[in-house]
């Protein structure tokens, strides 16, 4: 029987100072990545951050939708919604 698994919203930033969660916008988090949006490196970036903070192992977090957009929606399993967005909450 899998685990826990849910889907997350996402605005990403391509080119930021540094890699960031920056609050939810909503139902969506906002994320800052220091990689540019040049050949799929921001998306790697994103998904290695996103494992980093949850405590996750990468594979854990894949893309679903979003691959050349700004927004995008990420599968992450192993997490409940609830414990998604307590852990990525700033502060």
């Amino acid at each position: 029987m899998p685990g826990p698994s849910c889907t997350l919203n996402l605005k990403v930033i391509p080119n930021a100072p540094g890699d960031a969660v920056a609050g939810w916008l909503g139902e969506t988090l906002k994320v800052r990545v220091n990689a540019p949006a040049l050949d799929g490196r921001a998306n790697a970036a994103l998904l290695v951050f996103l494992a980093t903070q949850l405590g996750l192992p990468r594979r854990a977090v894949t893309l679903l939708h979003g691959d050349k957009s700004r927004l995008k929606v990420v599968r992450i399993t192993g997490l409940n919604p609830a414990e998604v967005r307590r852990r990525l909450t700033p502060g």
